[in-house]
């Protein structure tokens, strides 16, 4: 059966199989996905040509993607590769998809705010002393102070702010852990601070499907009122494992990297990837979620240019 798809201002349309249709009419289960080209090329060099990273983005902007997180406002001494994260956000067309930068203090929330474009502002809030000393220069007790500087600001610019649990799933610096910790600081950003968007994060790509699992439901039932979704690091051969084990947990809002690019430069002194987007944007259908409708022309477009940045 043939379905028409959105190709930028113009459609197309794209051959779905019959059973997929049928999940189309009898409906699903809501679910999100969002595509993190900025983690994905964070840790690279050279520099690549804002002229190469805006194409790249546009293109990924018309594949469908509820988000994209497209850039950060942080020091360029600390990420040089996101030094043009301002003229990149400026130039990416308006589609469906919504734009987020990440932010690592106030300075760059009051940019990312000035600047206009994004939708989200993401911080990284670490429940790992050692890991949010080593990522935003200030240990928790700063990071605290941050986000709530922060959250204000974004509140007064009626944006939204993604909370990244950094650390989500343990860490590998012997510091406390456990689900039922990230569940209370969970509760704690949502009732003290008023946090309602939190994306698990897997920094260093360590946890199992059951540690998964227990970490989603753990905080999910914890904080039933708030979004949380995952953001995991592994291996591509495990992407399908891990989301699912997330899906089981209660979680509905995924992200991933187109060719499973990426990681945090300030967690190891190896990136490991994040889960390819590619993998994972029509996984929910064997679990009960929706059909999503992909511009397959766009994704296409997408993958030749990351080839040529990598």
């Amino acid at each position: 059966m043939w379905v028409p798809i959105r190709h930028g201002v113009g459609w197309g349309f794209i051959l779905f199989n019959i059973c997929v249709m049928s999940n189309i009419e009898k409906g699903g289960e809501p679910w999100f996905l969002t595509d993190c080209p900025r983690d994905a090329m964070q840790g690279m060099s050279p520099f690549i040509p804002t002229s190469q990273k805006v194409a790249y983005l546009s293109a990924l902007m018309n594949v469908g993607f509820d988000v994209l997180d497209a850039g950060s406002f942080v020091s360029p001494k600390a990420v040089p590769q996101m030094a043009d994260s301002a003229q990149v956000l400026e130039a990416l067309p308006e589609t469906s998809t919504d734009v987020l930068a990440i932010v690592a203090n106030e300075r760059g929330a009051h940019d990312a705010i000035a600047h206009g474009r994004p939708d989200f502002i993401g911080f990284p809030f670490g429940i790992s002393e050692t890991f949010q000393q080593r990522n935003t220069g200030g240990g928790i007790g700063e990071g605290w102070r941050r986000l709530d500087a922060i959250r204000n600001a974004v509140a007064s610019a009626n944006k939204s702010l993604v909370v990244y649990l950094s650390m989500g799933f343990g860490n590998p610096y012997g510091d406390r852990w456990s689900p039922e910790l990230a569940g209370e600081w969970a509760l704690r950003l949502h009732e003290e601070l008023g946090v309602t968007h939190l994306a698990l994060s897997d920094t260093v790509g360590q946890a199992d499907e059951g540690v998964i699992e227990s970490v989603c439901a753990q905080v999910i039932s914890a904080s039933p009122d708030m979004t949380v979704g995952v953001h995991l690091h592994g291996r591509r051969e495990a992407a399908a494992q891990l989301m699912e084990a997330a899906w089981r947990g209660g979680c509905r809002r995924f992200d991933g990297a187109l060719g499973g690019l990426g990681g945090c430069p300030m967690a190891k002194d190896e990136l490991v990837g994040n889960l390819p987007t590619e993998v994972m944007m029509d996984g929910p259908l064997q679990w009960g979620g929706e059909q999503k409708r992909w511009n397959a022309e766009a994704l296409a477009r997408a993958q030749s240019l990351l080839a040529s940045l990598v």
